[in-house]
């Protein structure tokens, strides 16, 4: 097997770090330039990352996000953006309309195109013989940690990404089957029974941090009363009308 396909495959994700270890300046380079290396709408690019290494930043956001304290025990933590402030920077220098806003799409393209930096760098890490994190609670309290980060308006976090040498052996956790992820020309309908067989699978796979089956956790999120903290972010950041 090809060792870019067997560490793909072999992704685990890590949340326990060496405290002592620093990341290298020449490997958290390369960590960046491959992370902008990854594919981009029109190549527009619509993202930023934002390194974080100021301790006093990241106690604040594990203040705001105590499950995740590696965001001050890793060697580095990157913040993710999706950055549309840039594109209004041009709107404004060839005088044109800004229409960003009045539909979704370009939020969802910039999203798109953080998202992809953020895959390229959790790579990049794992060559490096690194782990990392994706830390989605970033989203958490959007207004307090765009104040803290200091985002203009048009900029959205998408996720954070703590990264550091591991200190605590991770198993490859097992994924949904195939049959109900992977669909062959058209979307097909499968049978609901290999959902209940994935929450049999996690029940045997037994991570302690997964207090819920797959199913509960899920139906639990998505019942409840949406709080439109995001969407209230989003209005006053001139993302959305």
């Amino acid at each position: 097997m090809k060792e870019t396909i067997k560490q793909l495959q072999d992704h685990r994700t890590y949340r326990h770090f060496d405290e002592d270890y620093q990341l290298s300046d020449e490997d958290l380079q390369q960590i960046l330039d491959s992370a902008r290396q990854a594919p981009t709408w029109m190549n527009g690019q619509l993202y930023s990352i934002l390194v974080i290494k100021d301790q006093g930043l990241r106690e604040k956001l594990v203040e705001w996000n105590p499950r995740n304290p590696h965001m001050l025990h890793s060697s580095v933590f990157l913040v993710f953006l999706a950055d549309l402030k840039r594109t209004q920077k041009v709107a404004e220098q060839h005088q044109v309309p800004y229409h960003v806003g009045e539909s979704i799409d370009p939020l969802l393209v910039a999203t798109a195109d953080a998202a992809l930096a953020l895959q390229n760098a959790v790579v990049a890490v794992e060559a490096l013989g690194l782990g990392s994190v994706v830390v989605g609670s970033i989203r958490n309290n959007l207004k307090e940690v765009a104040e803290l980060l200091h985002l203009p308006d048009y900029v959205f976090p998408v996720a954070g990404l703590s990264i550091g040498k591991p200190n605590v052996e991770m198993q490859v956790k097992p994924r949904l089957p195939e049959a109900a992820v992977v669909h062959y020309d058209t979307y097909q309908d499968y049978d609901y029974q290999l959902i209940e067989d994935y929450d049999e699978t996690m029940r045997k796979f037994g991570e302690a941090r997964e207090t819920k089956d797959w199913t509960k956790k899920f139906s639990d999120v998505f019942s409840q009363e949406p709080s439109g903290q995001i969407d209230a972010y989003l209005k006053r950041q001139g993302l959305l009308k």
